[in-house]
């Protein structure tokens, strides 16, 4: 495998291609997921950074495909390209800022990240967003989604409660969480491209995890067909949230 997977035990290089597996099946129940799971499983097998890079193609590459249909995604691209901006604008300053996610302080953002999350998805809140309000709280949200990414490689909170909360039909919603998420994993790239952690090395190392993520998401789709979307996305949930406990207490409580 490639350097930056074969400079670990093999048993090491196995997991991560299971993680990318498991993460793979999740997306293609739930249709999204796959960035999340893989950064809190991952993290506990490397440093943040690491696990961010190798991310960077399954995610760019699942969520491209979710960008499908084309004939509605310019209409949509117009509507959230304010907050778009802002993600990028938001991951690149805190690039700049913070560097690539590293170390204990990103370990626990991501737990708190995670936390979050899976408590706003078991709450079931719903929140509406009007129109005038879309116009200066979108590029806010992308903002505050940008920086969340920068530190911890994660990018679904705030991104995805404030998509929930602009009343968009399931399938224009899962398209604007494609766009979000496509234009998240770039910005994310350019971060840390920009700090030395993606190299065309790293790129190879990322691309060989491709198969695995695409793997999982054709099985998550046949899972799909006989399994409780809702029920598969609880269980997703609470074992998100038990992850970012585990992680946020191994930082504050020491090993």
């Amino acid at each position: 495998m490639h350097e930056i997977l074969s400079s670990s035990t093999p048993g090491t290089a196995l997991l991560v291609t299971l993680v990318f597996l498991l993460a793979g099946v999740v997306k293609g129940v739930v249709g999204l997921g796959l960035p999340t799971i893989a950064m809190a499983l991952l993290a506990l097998l490397m440093a943040p950074a690491q696990a961010a890079a190798l991310l960077i193609v399954p995610s760019l590459v699942t969520n491209v495909w979710q960008l499908r249909p084309l004939a509605t995604l310019a209409p949509l691209l117009r509507r959230l390209a304010p907050m778009q901006l802002g993600v990028c604008a938001g991951t690149w300053l805190g690039a700049w800022a913070l560097g690539a996610p590293a170390g204990d302080w990103a370990t626990a953002g991501l737990g708190l990240a995670l936390m979050a999350y899976a408590a706003w998805g078991l709450a079931g809140a719903q929140l509406s967003i009007g129109p005038a309000a879309q116009r200066w709280l979108g590029p806010v949200i992308g903002a505050a989604t940008g920086l969340v990414t920068a530190a911890t490689g994660v990018f679904v909170i705030p991104a995805v409660p404030y998509l929930q909360a602009l009343g968009l039909q399931r399938d224009a919603l899962v398209q604007a969480m494609g766009i979000s998420f496509t234009v998240s994993t770039l910005a994310l790239a350019g971060g840390l491209y920009a700090n030395g952690q993606f190299s065309s090395a790293v790129l190879g190392g990322s691309a060989l995890l491709l198969l695995p993520a695409l793997a999982g998401m054709a099985a998550g789709q046949h899972l799909r067909r006989s399994l409780s979307a809702q029920r598969f996305r609880q269980v997703f949930l609470v074992s998100l949230m038990l992850l970012g406990i585990h992680m946020l207490a191994k930082q504050l409580l020491g090993p």
